[in-house]
């Protein structure tokens, strides 16, 4: 039965027409899922699972992966002081090493090794100074922490400053670099350079030597011209100190 227009009934109601097959139908979108960085996908299922807590702080993934983030205040953890010390003091033994072999072959006495010695003294005096003075600017800009986002599984670990900071670093790593440049100071300059890097992964396999520092929640990963640190809160450091010398199949342990 038609009504005047010729649209066809069906028990009183009227029934729509065909759609047009040439006429593409709209799909709707689906949803965006939201993105959390305490949430991994997982691979099969494809939805977000919650990481299972392991220890105080370290969590575990759906992939596998042990996550953590450690912060440390400046102040009374001097890791990184010490850090950048060495480097300083590395690099200033070596030219004084270079010296005194230099003087030694014109034939210098004891006299003048004695003196060279004695400034040697004052520059370490003086670098440590300086060290320590630039290191509290650092403290300071850094607001008195160093944070960092730690993620390990079985090939190796990843350290990472969160962003925030990582942006700061970089910042003063860019001003360090500028300086040694207009100074014609390398060593600076390298130091600059090396202070703008927010990431290092170390794979377990390259290490060589692990130095362990209990008292102060480190674990020191050493290889051919890498080095890493690993941070760990005390109630989580014997799990991560067994579970890295369990896969650091290359190395030397060193205790301390």
């Amino acid at each position: 039965m038609d009504d005047r227009n010729g649209n066809a009934y069906s028990g009183g109601a009227a029934m729509q027409p065909a759609p047009d097959p040439e006429i593409p139908i709209p799909m709707q979108e689906a949803a965006p899922v939201p993105r959390n960085p305490q949430f991994v996908e997982d691979p099969y299922a494809g939805i977000l699972l919650p990481p299972t807590p392991v220890g105080e702080e370290i969590m575990r993934n759906q992939l596998g992966q042990y996550q953590w983030v450690y912060e440390m205040s400046l102040l009374k953890n001097p890791t990184i002081f010490f850090l950048v010390w060495k480097i300083f003091f590395w690099i200033l033994i070596g030219i004084f090493g270079f010296t005194m072999l230099f003087d030694l072959i014109q034939g210098w006495g004891g006299e003048q090794l004695l003196g060279s010695l004695r400034m040697l003294g004052y520059f370490l005096i003086g670098m440590t100074v300086l060290v320590g003075l630039g290191y509290l600017i650092y403290a300071a800009i850094m607001g008195w922490k160093y944070i960092v986002r730690f993620t390990m599984d079985e090939e190796g670990v990843n350290h990472e400053q969160i962003p925030a900071q990582a942006v700061k670093a970089q910042k003063i790593g860019m001003i360090t670099t500028a300086v040694g440049a207009m100074t014609g100071n390398f060593t600076t300059m390298g130091v600059g350079m090396n202070a703008q890097r927010s990431e290092m992964y170390t794979a377990f396999a390259r290490v060589r030597k692990v130095k362990l520092y209990p008292r102060r929640g480190l674990i020191k990963l050493n290889g051919i011209l890498q080095h890493n640190q690993v941070y760990v809160t005390k109630g989580d450091y014997e799990f991560v100190r067994d579970y890295i010398l369990a896969r650091c199949v290359n190395v030397r342990k060193k205790m301390k």
